[in-house]
């Protein structure tokens, strides 16, 4: 299960980890996060005490013991170097970005100074940790794209050459291994336990400063980003720059929680919003590729996008959550199960399904073959359903959400059924062509040219079946729109 590009917020979206610079700088960063424990709430006074009820006070609780959990697991933390070959655009070095490598950093990232592709020696940074005493070791699958040859350094300043295990660039997790024994180790936690506000910790090599510690909390979790992963990203407030890329994300009881991967950023430098990969995917993908060197993830076979306020109105939810179904595969796993557009997905295996980018989330913890059973809400009605997961061979994006509808009055379509020709060329069975587009559904982002497949989850065959589903609606009207090859709900307010 995959799900269509989001548009991009205006920020640039910067991985964390090895460069390609042909001798200098980092192409990459990466992200972390921080846990804290859980605050003690004290008992509350009582109301015959003060003579008026009060509200629980939040006891002060102790900070985590960070010296300690870098002194214990500080040594299992290493540093990346990678070389190799790449082709690339040249880049133009001028004497003043070389005498500031944070200037530098900043116009890489801003493509200046590149010149026609060529073959490149690369150079790149990161990090890493151990999880196995015999040498086994996580770090991001992009600080080793393209390496001919990648060395890892101990904080004893011992290296070794690393043989890349295998790659998943889906999850952009990478496992090496070393021939060393007797190394120390990372403790494993579980994201599951991981709470908003917690006290997080991240160690890691940020410009090549090795056993570089940073700490913050934990801001937010199930981030989905607007990339081509499904990783429910952790995000936090730890700082974390070029080289920071496969590090760990300790919580506050010294166990690893995430891979610091990704940040927003403008300048290319942390802007105080990182991402971490959870080490609970991650642990998938490390036992994959050290039992069989690669990686398969599930396939769902559906396009799924947001369901906001408007669209909650049109389908009669009661709240804007789920993942709204706006084209199924063909012979996919979804269509067997029966899944339909204008579905909404509200659970999946047990867990609810908040925002649309939950449910790539949960598939990608799933294995091809597993059986996922969904609870549905398609036309006022619960369903349940169940779909045995395919191997993901095809991308399957999340849909563009173009629901920037506002204002009300009437809907604003000259619609015509569409004519046989039209129909096979479009590739579908019926709907209807909007030859002419003003008002609510103009400032919904509706088209002359576009054809009206579904209203409110019914198929579109007639203007007076339309006219029909308009008079019964009050607030708005989910229409299915399929422009190309492209297929997503807008919702067009009426009233």
């Amino acid at each position: 299960m995959e799900q269509n590009r989001l548009r991009a917020a205006p920020l640039v979206l910067a991985l964390l980890g090895a460069g390609v610079l042909g001798g200098a700088g980092v192409e990459v960063l990466h992200q972390h996060a921080q846990a804290a424990p859980a605050a003690v709430m004290a008992p509350p006074a009582t109301a015959a005490a003060t003579g008026t009820p009060t509200a629980p006070v939040i006891a002060n609780s102790a900070m985590p013991d960070f010296p300690l959990i870098t002194k214990r697991y500080g040594p299992a933390v290493v540093n990346i170097s990678v070389t190799g070959t790449r082709k690339t655009s040249g880049i133009n070095i001028d004497p003043e970005a070389l005498s500031d490598p944070f200037e530098f950093f900043r116009r890489f990232q801003q493509g200046q100074g590149r010149s026609a592709p060529r073959e490149v020696p690369t150079r790149g940074m990161g990090s890493g940790f151990i999880v196995s005493p015999d040498g086994v070791i996580l770090t991001n699958a992009h600080v080793v794209k393209d390496a001919n040859e990648v060395t890892v350094k101990l904080t004893d300043r011992r290296e070794y050459r690393a043989k890349v295990l295998g790659s998943d660039p889906k999850t952009d997790i990478a496992v090496l291994k070393i021939d060393a024994h007797n190394l120390p180790v990372v403790t494993l936690g579980n994201t599951k336990d991981l709470q908003v506000g917690e006290w997080v910790l991240a160690i890691g090599s940020p410009f090549g400063f090795e056993n570089t510690v940073t700490a913050g909390v934990v801001s937010a979790k199930g981030r989905s980003l607007p990339d081509d992963s499904a990783v429910p990203f952790i995000q936090t407030d730890v700082a974390v720059n070029p080289g920071n890329s496969g590090g760990p994300l300790f919580n506050s009881r010294g166990e690893v929680v995430g891979i610091n991967s990704q940040i927003y950023s403008q300048s290319g430098g942390y802007q105080g919003v990182s991402f971490a990969i959870p080490i609970d995917v991650a642990s998938r993908v490390k036992d994959q590729i050290v039992a069989t060197g690669k990686v398969e993830h599930a396939q769902l076979g559906v396009t799924v996008q947001e369901v906001n306020q408007s669209l909650a109105d049109s389908f009669k939810l009661d709240r804007p959550e789920g993942a709204l179904v706006s084209s199924v595969q063909k012979g996919s796993p979804a269509e067997k199960a029966g899944l339909q557009p204008g579905d909404v997905i509200r659970s999946a295996n047990g867990q609810p399904i908040v925002a649309s980018g939950d449910l790539p989330a949960i598939v990608a913890l799933e294995k091809p073959g597993d059986k996922l059973d969904m609870q549905i809400w398609r036309q006022g009605k619960k369903v349940e359903l169940s779909a045995r997961l395919a191997n993901a061979k095809e991308k399957v994006a999340k849909a563009e959400d173009k629901s920037e509808a506002s204002g009300g009055g009437k809907l604003g379509l000259a619609l015509r059924p569409l004519e046989e020709g039209e129909k096979r060329q479009a590739g579908v069975g019926t709907g209807l062509l909007v030859e002419d587009v003003s008002g609510a559904a103009a400032r919904a982002g509706v088209e002359p040219g576009d054809v009206v497949l579904a209203v409110n989850g019914t198929p579109a065959k007639s203007v007076d079946q339309v006219r029909s589903i308009l008079a019964k609606s009050d607030k708005s009207v989910a229409l299915l729109i399929q422009r190309g090859e492209d297929k997503i709900f807008v919702p067009v307010r009426i009233g």
